[in-house]
């Protein structure tokens, strides 16, 4: 059973990052705009947060760097795709790989480094649960406000007047613009409020979960990330419970070989990817389901 429960627990880390990219990218993609560069803004945002926790000692200074950084980047990609009228797909890849590589040239001179491990305060009394307070309860708070921002966000787009603009401007901007909303500036918005989200996913990733530097140490989960927004319908709850499914798998091949299966790595490494694929095969059998809730301007240009 304890070893269950670390395996719960190892799940929920493993999938926050990757659900706080993916509640970011909903938040762009309810607005009609698609960012690519979720992959590029997660490392600069890893090695943003880490030099700022290795230089300060302060986690919540790190998070505070990787939100910036990635509201900058996203900032870069607004500038591009809402005021000049570029491409969204193309403009979204080269911020994927200018990340990619600027994060390596930025972050070699920390390779090697390592933070202490920081505090980690689950909540109080629950955490001496048997089972539970190892499984559900002995977490880092960004871990419970991913979970309490995933029900905000539903409430957000489904509840507020606010949230059914943002959906309006990502159904109809033309529609939108003619009742006399601004849809570039809540575009903008919403682009800045995604880059933040993800650039706190990056340096929780470099400053919580691997607490060290390495190249390319997001492996991927940007475009998982991606994926997951559609295999999710663009629903925040959804998206909460694909992005621990993949951290479970990931965390699964772990406990195999640890376990001593006798299954090459390599194909364990596959599994949380190979879990994925599977899932978003599934769905393409279904065109219609994506078609019926996929924000109608999804990837459209505007240009009032």
């Amino acid at each position: 059973m304890h070893e269950l429960a670390l395996l719960i627990a190892s799940s929920l880390s493993a999938g926050t990052p990757l659900a706080l990219a993916s509640l970011g990218l909903l938040i762009n993609e309810k607005s009609g705009v698609v960012n690519l560069g979720a992959e590029g803004i997660m490392l600069m945002a890893a090695i943003a947060g880490f030099a700022t926790a290795y230089a300060s000692g302060s986690q919540w200074l790190a998070f505070g760097a990787g939100a910036a950084t990635g509201a900058a980047l996203a900032a870069v990609l607004a500038l591009l795709v809402l005021v000049l009228g570029a491409n969204q797909y193309a403009c979204g890849l080269a911020l994927s790989l200018f990340g990619s590589g600027l994060s390596a040239f930025v972050g070699i001179g920390q390779v090697g480094h390592q933070l202490p491990p920081f505090h980690v305060a689950g909540l109080p009394l629950l955490d001496r649960l048997p089972f539970f307070g190892t499984a559900l309860f002995g977490h880092h708070p960004i871990v419970y406000l991913t979970m309490l921002l995933a029900l905000a966000l539903h409430v957000f787009l489904h509840r507020t007047r606010a949230g059914l603009v943002l959906r309006a401007v990502g159904e109809s901007p033309e529609s939108a613009h003619a009742l006399g909303y601004p849809v570039r500036r809540i575009r903008l918005l919403a682009l800045l409020a995604g880059g933040a989200l993800c650039g706190v996913a990056g340096a929780y990733l470099s400053v919580i979960y691997t607490p060290m530097w390495v190249q390319g140490m997001t492996a991927g989960r940007g475009w998982i990330a991606l994926a997951l927004t559609t295999f999710a319908t663009w629903r925040p709850g959804r998206v909460l419970l694909g992005a621990y499914l993949f951290g479970g798998v990931t965390m699964l091949q772990f406990y195999l070989q640890a376990s001593g299966v006798q299954v090459p790595s390599q194909l364990l490494a596959m599994l949380p990817y190979l879990a994925t694929i599977v899932v978003l095969a599934l769905l393409s059998r279904n065109p219609l389901w994506i078609r019926v809730n996929m924000p109608a301007s999804l990837g459209r240009r505007f240009m009032p």
